[in-house]
């Protein structure tokens, strides 16, 4: 589906007559524990949907988390791991968003939730829907898990993994890239080398790559920072190529977070474009 949207003057026609999906419809967020990987855009997209999910919603890391802003929240624990199993439901009694993690070594960096302590949390809190930042990119817009990466929540229903389309066209090296070598060695790249859509696919349909641990979960791969025409083709290049992957996605879903509707495009198995193209 794409959306009747202009974005640096895009105009992208709507595959039917209705709007746009809702950014978490588009990204299957509905109830349960959601973990959102990858790299160029986890933080904005957990913010993104904070503001349009109902219910009761707790938002946490299993790794370094930097604070939610305020007007997204409505409490937020700082607290161990053990004092967190009964903070959290208690501030859930009243508050219907709630950050949580542990202390960290400066006030603007809060530490991760060992992923046990989460999924005990969600249940004992009732939350309707858990966000979870499950790894870290150094404000990278492309990562490649190491092997003990992600760090998932036991019973997560939806992994996100978030690639950012502006890696595309551009050479591999650490200022855009975290991990280069368990990047480079995924899709076969040197350093210097030119990234492009079908390196994207490949991460994002790798067993080693956005496949890694997601176990029965459904991965739902993102492709961000898709805000102009180049972007938008290389995007859907890069979207086909992962879904004829080794371990395609469940669904590929092309954004721009920071537009005022960041959904564009989403693409399921089998899907065949507005423009009769498979």
């Amino acid at each position: 589906m794409i959306s009747a949207a202009t974005r640096k003057g895009v105009t992208m026609q709507a595959c039917d007559k209705g709007p746009p999906p809702a950014l978490p419809d588009a990204l299957e967020v509905g109830d349960g524990i959601v973990c959102a990987v990858g790299a160029g855009g986890k933080k904005t997209t957990l913010n993104r949907l904070l503001e349009q999910l109902g219910g009761r919603v707790g938002v946490t890391a299993t790794t370094a988390l930097t604070p939610v802003p305020p007007s997204l929240v409505d409490a937020g624990c700082v607290a161990t791991a053990e004092q967190l199993t009964d903070d959290v439901p208690a501030a859930a009694r009243t508050a219907r968003r709630v950050v949580f993690a542990c202390p960290g070594a400066k006030p603007d960096r809060h530490a991760g939730v060992p992923p046990g302590v989460i999924a005990a949390v969600h249940a004992r809190a009732g939350f309707h829907t858990t966000l979870v930042k499950a790894d870290g990119a150094r404000m990278r817009s492309i990562k490649a898990p190491r092997a003990h990466e992600p760090a998932l929540v036991p019973g997560c229903r939806r992994v996100l993994f978030l690639v950012g389309a502006s890696v595309i066209g551009r050479p591999l090296d650490a200022s855009l890239a975290h991990r280069v070598p368990e990047l480079a060695a995924l899709l076969d790249l040197s350093v210097g080398q030119v990234i492009t859509p079908e390196h994207i696919g490949r991460l994002l349909s790798e067993p080693a790559g956005a496949c890694q641990h997601v176990g029965t979960a459904r991965l739902i791969a993102v492709i961000n920072q898709v805000d102009d025409t180049d972007r938008l083709d290389a995007a859907r290049r890069a979207a086909e190529a992962a879904l004829a992957g080794r371990c395609a996605p469940d669904r590929v879903v092309l954004t721009a977070m920071t537009a005022a509707q960041p959904v564009i495009e989403v693409i399921d198995p089998g899907q065949t474009r507005a423009d009769g193209e498979p």
